[in-house]
């Protein structure tokens, strides 16, 4: 079994770099093609969060679902960012966060007692709240912000949303 650190710091870390970068192409596009300032409240359903929230709440997801699987304590963020450079601000706080951490970090984690506040009496053990709930809502979030982005028109595809990856040669 791949280790919990393996499933979740770099992974966070490559996305929300792959999700900086889309920011970056967002403010180039707003730039050249756009007459008013991107909305940081565009949405893809009105019953969704807007794009300045799903970016929030995928650098909390990658923040302190790490904090929840190692007991490390995390800052709060204050949730108010409202330009691509507050945005880009948080993405870059939320890396050097995780950056630190190394795998010795997370001995323990699989089998750590997990409780979430909005599943009150019930638990996971930190192995099942990674695979479960930690990484695919990280990814959900990521995901709605880029289609948030790619459905305003900013000019990204899947390689922005998969960066680079480990390719070799064949022999």
């Amino acid at each position: 079994m791949q280790h919990l650190f393996d499933q979740t710091v770099p992974v966070f870390i490559k996305a929300l770099k792959n999700l900086d970068s889309q920011i970056s192409k967002a403010e180039a596009h707003v730039a050249a093609e756009m007459h008013a300032p991107f909305p940081q409240t565009a949405r893809l359903a009105p019953d969704m969060f807007p794009f300045a929230k799903q970016v929030q709440i995928a650098t909390d997801n990658a923040r302190l679902g790490v904090a929840r699987l190692t007991g490390k304590e995390m800052p709060s963020f204050a949730d108010n960012e409202a330009s691509f450079a507050e945005l880009h601000e948080r993405i870059t706080k939320t890396i050097e966060l995780l950056s630190p951490l190394a795998a010795a970090d997370f001995d323990g984690a699989a089998d750590r007692k997990i409780e979430l506040k909005y599943y009150p009496g019930q638990h996971m053990t930190g192995a099942n709240y990674t695979q479960e709930y930690l990484v695919p809502n990280f990814f959900f979030h990521v995901a709605i912000a880029y289609a948030i982005l790619r459905n305003a028109g900013v000019p990204i595809g899947k390689a922005d949303f998969l960066g680079s990856l480990p390719l070799v040669a064949n022999d």
